[in-house]
């Protein structure tokens, strides 16, 4: 048990060290979502999408440590707002995916400090 729960924040401080670049990624594609699209926008895109669920699968696996105590991150409406950019991104059209990545930027920086709150 004590040796998963090691693994676990392992996990959260590799997470915690992408976290900052990924929310600075999800600022930048936001603007060029919102009419600023480069060559490169689709490629940087998809890197960004796996990226976030490369995080969500650390979630996952690590929401005992993460709530151990109290609650830091709130699942369903993780769940929801994941959901919610998940359908834009399938939708393919840039300006409700700027919106919904709008909307998700807060949820990660808040994760973030949750994990360095949890590793801390």
């Amino acid at each position: 048990m004590e040796d998963n729960r090691a693994e676990q924040i392992e996990a959260l401080q590799v997470l915690e060290e992408f976290n900052g670049r990924l929310v600075k990624n999800m600022e930048i594609i936001v603007k060029e979502l919102s009419g600023e699209r480069l060559d490169d926008t689709d490629q940087f895109l998809k890197g960004i999408i796996d990226a976030i669920n490369w995080e969500i699968q650390v979630v996952n696996s690590t929401m005992q440590v993460l709530n151990d105590g109290k609650v830091r991150v709130d699942k369903e409406s993780f769940n929801a707002d994941i959901v919610a950019l998940s359908e834009a991104i399938s939708a393919k059209d840039d300006a409700k995916m700027a919106e919904e990545f709008q909307r998700v930027i807060p949820v990660f920086k808040q994760l973030g400090e949750s994990v360095n709150e949890v590793i801390k």
